[in-house]
Formats: C-alpha cells, sequence, structure tokens
C-alpha cells in the first residue's frame, strides 16, 4: 500500500517493470506539452505586447503611439462602428437562438434532428460566405434588390452577414443549456398552480442566465473581432477588425495592428473572466437525483415555436442556397445557365486548387496532430498525480486561447515567429506553423470535449492496471483511447472543420505555396471574382460536411463497440 502511495504522488501508475517508462510518459509528456503551449499561446501573445509597447523605431511606438492612436478621431469613429454591429448582433442573434434552442430542447415541433443540422450549416463554410450570398440577394444586381430601400453595403449587410455566421455558435451554448432541466421542478410548479409562464420566469430563466450572457459574449467577440464579413459587404463602413488586417497586411504597419489587437483583446478578456465569475456563483444546474424532464404537448405553444424554427431555417437554407446557386451560374445576372466553369480555379487567380489542397493538408494535418496531443494532455493532467503546480499550468495555458481571438492570435504569430533573431523564424509562412497556430487556435474547446469524456472513466481503471502491473501508456493505449474513442472522434471532427474554415488566425501566416482555401476567397472576392469566391466557399461547405457525416457515423459504429460492455449478456437458450 505504501508503494501504491508513493506511485500516485509521483503521478506514475504502473509496476516496479514499467516505473521509468511511466514517468518518461507522464512527467516527460506534461514538460514537453508544457513547453509547446509556451511557444504555441504565451509567447506569440507576449510578443504582441512588446510590439505594441516597444518604442523602438519600427516596432509599436511605446506609449505615445498608443495614446495617440486611442486619442484619434478615427479610432473613436472605428471603435464605435465596431461596438454599434457587434451589440446589434447579439440583440438579434442571442434572443433567436434561445427561442430556436428552447424550440429543440422544450417542445414536441417534429423533425428536431433535421432543423438542428440546418441550424449548425453556417459553421461548416467560412464567415465570408453570408457576405457572398448577401450580394447575390440584395447587392446592386441581386435577386431581391427592390426588398431592401438601401443598399446591402454598409452596416446592415455587416450585420446580417454576421448574425447568420454567429447564430450556431450561441445556438451550441444554449442547447447545451436548456437540455439540462429537472423535471421535479416543473412537477412541483405545476402542482402549486404556476402556468407555463410563470414556470419558466422562476425556473428555465435562472438555470439557463448564464449560457445567455456567455452566448452575448461569444457572439460579441466573433463579432468584434471578424473582417471577413465586413470585408465583403462592409463597403465604406469601416471596423476596428478590417483596421488591423489592412494595417498590417496592406500598409505593413505592424505598430499598428499591435495596438488594435490589444484593444481586441480586452472585450475578450473581460467577457472571460465575467463569464467564469458568473459560473462559479451560479454553481451545479442538475443534482444526481435529478429526474428527466419530458415536455408535455401543447398544440398551440408548438405551433408557434415551429414557424420561428421553418422561419429561421429557411433564412439558413436561402443564404447558404444561394451562394450555391450563384457558383454554378455562368454569369450573373445575364446568364442564368447552370455551369462550372467557377470552379475551373486554375484559371482564375487568388489560389485555385493549390489553396484547396492546402487547406485539406491543413485540416487533416490539424485533426490528426492536433486530436492526438489534446487528448493525450487531458489524460495527463485528468488521470494522474504529479507536481500540482505543473498541473496547474497546463490547464491555465489550455484555457488562454478561449479568451484570444483568432486575429489576435495571428498577430501574436506575426510578431514572435517573424523575428529575425528567432531560430524559429525558419517555421514562418510554411504549412508546420499553420497547423500549429490553428491547433492552439481550437485548443480549449477541444480539451474541454477531451476532459468532459475522461472525467466520466472511473478510477478504477487505473487502479485494475497497477495491480496488473501494466504500464500506464499501454493501459492508456488499450483500455483508454478505445473508451473515449467516440469523443476523440467528435475532437476530430471538430478540429477538421475549423481548420477548413478559419481565416482570421492564418491570414497573416501563409506564403504563396501555403495559401488556404478560405484565404483564396478573400482574394478572389477583392479580385473581383465574386463567383469564383463563392465556388470555393461551396467546395469549403461540401468537404466539411462530407467529412463531419463520415466521422459522425464512424463515431456511432465506434460507440456500439467500446459501449458493448454495458450491454446485458444475453439469456441463454
Amino acid at each position: 500500500m505504501d508503494r501504491v502511495m508513493q506511485l500516485e504522488k509521483t503521478g506514475v501508475r504502473s509496476g516496479q517493470r514499467s516505473d521509468l517508462g511511466d514517468r518518461l510518459f507522464v512527467q516527460g509528456g506534461k514538460y514537453l506539452l508544457l513547453l509547446l503551449l509556451c511557444l504555441a499561446v504565451l509567447l506569440p501573445l507576449g510578443a504582441i505586447f512588446w510590439r505594441g509597447f516597444s518604442g523602438e523605431a519600427g516596432q509599436g511606438g511605446g506609449l505615445s503611439a498608443a495614446r495617440e492612436l486611442l486619442a484619434s478621431a478615427n479610432f473613436h469613429w472605428l471603435l464605435g462602428n465596431s461596438l454599434k454591429v457587434s451589440l446589434s448582433v447579439a440583440a438579434i442573434v442571442v434572443p433567436s437562438a434561445y427561442l430556436f434552442a428552447y424550440a429543440l430542447q422544450r417542445t414536441l415541433i417534429p423533425a428536431k434532428g433535421l432543423w438542428r443540422g440546418i441550424s449548425l450549416l453556417p459553421l461548416l463554410a467560412p464567415s465570408m460566405l453570408p457576405g457572398i450570398a448577401l450580394i447575390y440577394l440584395f447587392g446592386n444586381q441581386g435577386l431581391l434588390r427592390d426588398w431592401l430601400p438601401d443598399t446591402i453595403y454598409g452596416f446592415w449587410g455587416i450585420v446580417l452577414g454576421q448574425a447568420i455566421y454567429t447564430f450556431p455558435h450561441a445556438l451550441m451554448v444554449l442547447l447545451s443549456a436548456l437540455g439540462m432541466a429537472d423535471a421535479r421542478l416543473f412537477d412541483a410548479a405545476a402542482s402549486m398552480g404556476a402556468g407555463p409562464w410563470r414556470a419558466f420566469r422562476s425556473i428555465t430563466w435562472p438555470a439557463t442566465r448564464q449560457a445567455v450572457f456567455a452566448a452575448t459574449c461569444l457572439v460579441f467577440t466573433l463579432c468584434i473581432t471578424d473582417f471577413g464579413v465586413p470585408v465583403v459587404v462592409g463597403g465604406d463602413y469601416q471596423v476596428l477588425a478590417l483596421e488591423a488586417y489592412k494595417a498590417v497586411v496592406g500598409q505593413q504597419q505592424f505598430g499598428r495592428g499591435a495596438l488594435i489587437g490589444m484593444v481586441l483583446l480586452l472585450p475578450a478578456l473581460l467577457s472571460f473572466a465575467v463569464d467564469a465569475w458568473l459560473r462559479r456563483r451560479q454553481g451545479e444546474a442538475m443534482s444526481g437525483r435529478a429526474q428527466v424532464f419530458h415536455p408535455q404537448p401543447s398544440r398551440g405553444r408548438d405551433a408557434c415555436f415551429l414557424a420561428l424554427v421553418l422561419l429561421v431555417s429557411a433564412v439558413i437554407l436561402l443564404v447558404l442556397g444561394m451562394a450555391v446557386y450563384s457558383s454554378l451560374v455562368k454569369f450573373w445576372p445575364y446568364d442564368l445557365s447552370l455551369s462550372l466553369r467557377h470552379y475551373a480555379f486554375e484559371d482564375t487567380a487568388g489560389g485555385g486548387w493549390l489553396a484547396y489542397r492546402n487547406s485539406l493538408t491543413l485540416a487533416t494535418c490539424t485533426a490528426l496532430i492536433g486530436g492526438a496531443l489534446i487528448f493525450t494532455g487531458a489524460y495527463l493532467m485528468e488521470k494522474t498525480g504529479g507536481r500540482t503546480w505543473l498541473n496547474q499550468s497546463l490547464r491555465l495555458l489550455s484555457f488562454v486561447p478561449m479568451a484570444v481571438p483568432g486575429l489576435v492570435l495571428g498577430l501574436g504569430y506575426v510578431f514572435f515567429f517573424n523575428l529575425p533573431g528567432n531560430p524559429l523564424h525558419v517555421l514562418y509562412g510554411s504549412m508546420t506553423l499553420l497547423v500549429i497556430c490553428t491547433i492552439a487556435h481550437f485548443l480549449t474547446t477541444a480539451q474541454m470535449t477531451a476532459t468532459t469524456a475522461l472525467r466520466q472513466l472511473d478510477g478504477e481503471f487505473e487502479a485494475a492496471a497497477l495491480s496488473l502491473k501494466a504500464p500506464l501508456w499501454r493501459h492508456y493505449l488499450k483500455v483508454t483511447v478505445p473508451i473515449c474513442l467516440p469523443a476523440l472522434l467528435d475532437i476530430v471532427r471538430y478540429l477538421f472543420v475549423s481548420a477548413m474554415t478559419t481565416v482570421s488566425a492564418a491570414i497573416f501566416l501563409y506564403s504563396p505555396d501555403s495559401i488556404l482555401a478560405a484565404v483564396a476567397v478573400l482574394n478572389m472576392d477583392d479580385a473581383g471574382n465574386v463567383g469564383g469566391a463563392a465556388a470555393m466557399s461551396t467546395l469549403i461547405l461540401l468537404t466539411s460536411a462530407a467529412v463531419s457525416l463520415l466521422l459522425a457515423w464512424a463515431s456511432r459504429g465506434a460507440l456500439r463497440r467500446s459501449q458493448a460492455w454495458r450491454q446485458g449478456a444475453p439469456d441463454a437458450a
């Protein structure tokens, strides 16, 4: 027993013959993860502050440049535009996403799986796709141009495009919150004579208001740091994220880009801090004795929510369908015959098929390498002991990317890896650096998924491996990974889709040989080839959808095999 306690304290859970191997696996793995997180997260963020506050020539200009920027009328105009757009989008998206999630979780509307799938489709496409579709719908030669009293280019174009882009992000947060309900509370409220509205105010809303705030912060942060939609339909209406993009890419003003990046980091950090504070105050949403909530039939309620779901789904299908249709039209709006001429990327500028192949390479490497690293790191943090400071440092650094917008992270990579004296400068412009940046960008969500799955495993698994004197790494590969394979496949799917559609962090890091499909969409739109941009966006959408369906099918099969032990043995004949 003393030996077992000693092994637990050192983070080693194996027999004497495998002590050295387990120490290398546990301690070596943790120190390697700490090094990678410092290189991929901490140092690039530090480079932003160094560049922004450095008073050296060619750098940020120090505090005097920061004061000059913050006091300028142009900055106030850009900041006001960004806040106005972000708050407007949040005011539209969060209530509609809440009602949509309520319809899926708390009503008896038909075909819930279909509506859920449609609502999440914008996740599979780059953020520019809604903007491109809005041009074909409401642009100067748009199909529904007469429906708008004014042009789509400007404030309302950005708001509508970002509303479609951010809707599924808010919906996922609210679906999780509304999916947790204790039927006993509603039964008690009904027995006391409380109606549906009062039950909502006294039970549902208090349990979900923290998720509403989290969704609001998420939408606000996504909007204020997104430049994809403003590039396409912003017109003369400029925002801070677009200004940071132009300062670095178009004007090579890295100091100005660093200062704006630090400004864009503030709302994300504030939202993250307040959200964490509210989570601690709220505590647990459900007890272990909670009963599953089953909504009761209500014809009027279900009809109203079905109408809302149909309306939102129709808008999403109209926008995405218009983008797909426009990619097949030969010459809009004069020749509406269908053709694949826009898919002949080798004949157009912007990246072509090379960009699409690069995106496939990036997505595949990010999904496989990132999935293995993130899941293994989560296992080492959750299922092994060791030095407390090391585990806490790993957890802290794993949560930092959640509070850092992709645009800011990409700027940090430029400032850190582009330093001539940095030995890692050789990575700049390579596919390797794009993979590292993408994994770091989407690290937190994947790590939380892995942690949730690992925490469901009983500690008796490690105790059994200890009693059998099996090496911990073998137990991890033979037992933990097969049981958690569905969650691991979900992480792979999330990383693949995110890598296919990302543009904010990667826009500053590509070279002519490593250009990505999402970046090619921006380049083609900037060159006036809107049809080609729609075609590339459609290709990204279809690829993401196909891989998601394939991995979802594989996940169901893995779940049946890995969880077969939970089912009772068949009766004897």
